[in-house]
């Protein structure tokens, strides 16, 4: 374990977990795949439920080093990958059959609270949010791509009902001095935005979040990794999602809704076609919410969703994983 950062090692605090280790319900011997390393809450959780093993990712090199006190105190029970949702089939092995997937969608707190990562307008530090430490940094975008990406961005991703207002000030801003950092980017949106009433989140909320999940690519990560989860969970085994917003949730619904019926009939005056068999059935098919004490001890948790589903013994659908270009042109990838 690095010496960097040695105080955020408690200052994020996993969502649902109880909740996350009750629906994977550890068994001896059984082996596991946390998504969402961080700081490893999940995993410690899952280690501590039963003499299992557990494959841990995450796409921040900062988690892989604070995972190594966690790796050196559970040994070969704990192996950990740095990479993303899209590579985990690489990463644990192509033939590696699982009894549970966990993920926790979203930015990790830690990374929040690091005025050097960027990702907040909290804290001043350079306009960064870049989870992998790799690829074109928010920064780089709003200095480069044109007033109609940018608003395409912040809606999208942030679904932000003033991005072209934002969009052209950003715009018109940078043309006066570069946008480097994070206080200079919120000063920017609060000027073009009303003050927010009691209650209402900030205004640069919104247009933080779109950047980062374009930055990151964190919406087609989440289709892939959902579709790997599926080619590798064993018949029986269980997948865990927690999420954090809408368009995360939407995703995730989506893929169990459609994977846990056959092909949807388009009308009914047409004869009803047999789809594939399902891949899998939902515990539940509403999602777990948070207790009010929980809600009340960790302010994360408020917006948060989990959904619980148990593959059948159908064939996956292993098709390639979501690729191509996004809505402003650029490749996507991973970092």
């Amino acid at each position: 374990m690095t010496a960097a950062h040695p105080r955020h090692q408690t200052l994020h605090t996993p969502v649902l977990l109880r909740d996350v280790v009750s629906a994977l319900a550890p068994i001896d011997g059984g082996l596991y795949l946390d998504a969402t390393f961080g700081n490893g809450g999940y995993t410690e959780a899952i280690l501590n439920a039963a003499a299992c093993t557990v494959i841990a990712i995450d796409r921040d090199p900062d988690a892989i080093a604070r995972g190594g006190a966690l790796a050196d105190r559970y040994g070969d029970r704990l192996h950990l990958h740095e990479g993303c949702f899209s590579e985990m089939r690489g990463l644990a092995g192509p033939e590696i059959r699982l009894d549970g997937i966990a993920f926790d969608l979203g930015v990790c707190s830690t990374q929040l609270d690091q005025a050097e990562r960027g990702f907040s307008f909290r804290l001043d530090g350079p306009l960064d949010m870049r989870m992998s430490k790799a690829g074109d940094s928010a920064a780089d975008i709003v200095m480069r791509l044109d007033e109609r990406a940018l608003a395409q961005i912040l809606w999208d991703y942030g679904e932000e009902r003033a991005s072209r207002r934002i969009a052209r000030a950003i715009v018109r801003a940078r043309t006066e001095t570069p946008i480097t950092t994070t206080g200079q980017l919120a000063a920017i949106i609060h000027a073009v935005m009303p003050a927010p009433r009691p209650g209402q989140v900030d205004p640069a909320t919104r247009s933080f979040q779109a950047l980062r999940i374009y930055i990151n690519r964190e919406l087609d990560e989440i289709e892939d990794g959902l579709g790997a989860a599926e080619a590798m969970l064993k018949p029986g085994g269980i997948l865990a999602v927690v999420s954090f917003h809408s368009l995360e949730d939407r995703i995730v619904k989506r893929f169990l809704g459609a994977r846990s019926s056959g092909r949807p009939n388009p009308s009914r005056h047409i004869p009803a076609v047999e789809g594939p068999a399902p891949t899998f059935e939902l515990v539940s098919r509403k999602p777990i919410l948070p207790d009010a004490g929980e809600t009340a001890t960790n302010a994360r948790a408020r917006s948060a969703k989990l959904r619980v589903a148990r593959r059948t013994d159908a064939p996956a659908d292993d098709g390639a994983p979501t690729a191509g270009k996004d809505a402003t042109g650029r490749n996507a990838s991973c970092g």
